[in-house]
């Protein structure tokens, strides 16, 4: 299990996390989504054991990441920064790659720079940003991490890779239980993949559950009242993000259980009451907004 408990961490006059919990279940895709700024590469190079943080603690396995060689050589982690080494092709990293990790895997690795058609002869420094991207994803994979953390891994990816990446990530985490914690702000793709999500706003989590758990308590509805909406208000359990009026019918976007929505709602014996699909971005959007 990768766990991130009451974590602060400050730097000079600025606090980028602020008693920031994080629980990720062994063998899952979880999604780490925020505005800019609101902390998620700060807490990733917590779990990559790049920071030491003020206080709090941050485990993978109830083992401390920071300063533990061991443990941090069972985790992969490709940053949205890249650095190669200067003058390196990729059979050159490949060998350092080999040399750095004891689960270095040379058949998996060369079948995935087959399927992702990369030179290794070229130096890494003359490919796009795309194709150092995909080299990243194929030296990272090939070490067979446990515990995968990826920071807007998708940057630069035409559709076609993303779909092969993603496919390998998920026959990993299928085939060997692998970890994975995908930060980016991509949505879509997140709300494809991920089995849980976590939202950070001010360098706290605001959301964090299950996904399939989370589009059951934040709900779409279209709704027509013959004395309008205004009588719908916010109460306990029953929380409106989202107003807006379409003529006569009004969209909102409720938080709250099935059963206070649909009691609530048909207490006022609504016209129309339709249930609308809601997507991961849609609910982002929505819990960051500071009003209805």
């Amino acid at each position: 299990m990768v766990q991130i408990s009451n974590l602060t961490k400050h730097f000079e006059n600025h606090t980028a996390l602020r008693g920031l919990n994080l629980n990720i279940k062994k063998g899952s895709i979880y999604g780490l989504v925020g505005v800019n700024g609101s902390g998620k590469t700060t807490a990733i190079k917590h779990l990559a054991g790049i920071y030491r943080q003020n206080s709090g603690t941050v485990t993978i396995d109830d083992q401390p990441v920071y300063d533990n060689a061991p443990l941090k050589a069972r985790v992969g982690y490709i940053p949205d920064e890249l650095f190669f080494f200067a003058g390196y092709n990729l059979s050159m990293t490949r060998r350092f790659f080999r040399n750095l990790y004891g689960t270095w895997n040379d058949n998996y690795y060369t079948n995935l720079i087959s399927l992702l058609q990369l030179d290794e002869k070229r130096r890494l420094n003359r490919f796009s940003k795309g194709m150092q991207k995909q080299a990243a994803f194929a030296l990272t994979l090939s070490a067979m991490p446990e515990v995968l953390i990826l920071d807007e891994p998708i940057d630069g990816l035409d559709p076609i890779v993303r779909k092969t990446v993603f496919s390998q990530i998920i026959k990993d985490v299928a085939d060997r239980g692998m970890t994975v914690l995908i930060s980016s702000h991509n949505l879509k793709e997140m709300d494809d993949i991920c089995d849980a999500v976590g939202i950070i706003k001010e360098g706290q989590m605001v959301i964090e559950r299950d996904l399939d758990d989370l589009k059951t308590d934040v709900h779409k509805v279209q709704v027509a009242f013959e004395a309008g909406a205004e009588s719908l208000q916010s109460a306990p359990g029953f929380t409106i993000l989202h107003k807006e009026s379409r003529g006569t019918v009004e969209l909102l976007v409720i938080r709250g259980s099935d059963e206070a929505v649909s009691t609530k709602i048909k207490a006022l014996k609504p016209l129309v009451y339709d249930h609308l699909p809601l997507t991961l971005e849609e609910i982002f959007i929505y819990e960051n907004k500071e009003g209805v």
